[in-house]
């Protein structure tokens, strides 16, 4: 369905370098019955970084890639993240402000947006008609899992994320997930076992996808 794909948006002088990667990964995904390119900003130092300084660059690189991306016939979509060049809420307003979105779209993780300090339902309720994709995933500020945890166990009011997302016909599609750490709680199936019965419980309708083996 997608590739988490980072990308370089703060050197100007590897967009080239960035826009052509970009382009490798989308035929690939494409080749493979993908459809969306989850743009990944790099990584940061969050204590002496200006997002001012950059913004101009980033834009450039994001406009750039995100034309390169659809000419290949997938969805770009931004994806902000804790510690990299778009991290807060200013920060991701600003760029989702400015871009081009004929091309670049939203792909916002609503627990990252949460640990950032963010309202998440108010800013996918802000930019829903350019959410095309989401990784949906809750925050609880604890020692596990980076901060976050299973669905239903933290601070995001995914009930109403989910109402809002009833809304979106998506060219991607709302991915649970949950970030690993040393001594997890849970082992993996357990935690995809609490978030399935968390969404079947809020009334979420899952289908079978057929095998192709």
């Amino acid at each position: 369905m997608s590739s988490y794909t980072g990308m370089n948006l703060t050197d100007a002088a590897r967009r080239k370098e960035v826009v052509d990667g970009a382009v490798a990964t989308a035929r690939i995904v494409k080749k493979n019955g993908g459809r969306i390119i989850v743009v990944g900003p790099n990584n940061v130092p969050r204590a002496s970084y200006v997002f001012a300084d950059h913004k101009a660059d980033i834009l450039a690189t994001l406009n750039d890639a995100a034309k390169a991306i659809v000419d290949v016939g997938l969805t770009p979509v931004l994806h902000q993240h804790t510690g990299t060049c778009i991290e807060s809420r200013d920060e991701t307003y600003a760029i989702m402000e400015a871009a081009d979105t004929r091309y670049l779209k939203f792909g916002p993780d609503i627990g990252q947006l949460q640990k950032g300090g963010s309202d998440p339902v108010q800013v996918v309720k802000d930019f829903l008609p350019l959410v095309q994709h989401m990784h949906l995933k809750d925050f609880s500020g604890g020692e596990e899992y980076l901060g976050y945890c299973p669905l239903g166990q933290g601070k995001v009011n995914i009930p109403a994320i989910l109402d809002m997302m009833e809304t979106r016909t998506l060219n991607g599609m709302i991915m649970v997930e949950l970030d690993s750490s040393r001594n997890m709680p849970t082992t993996p199936l357990e935690a995809a076992s609490i978030a399935r019965k968390y969404l079947d419980k809020a009334g979420v309708q899952f289908r079978a996808l057929a095998s192709t083996r």
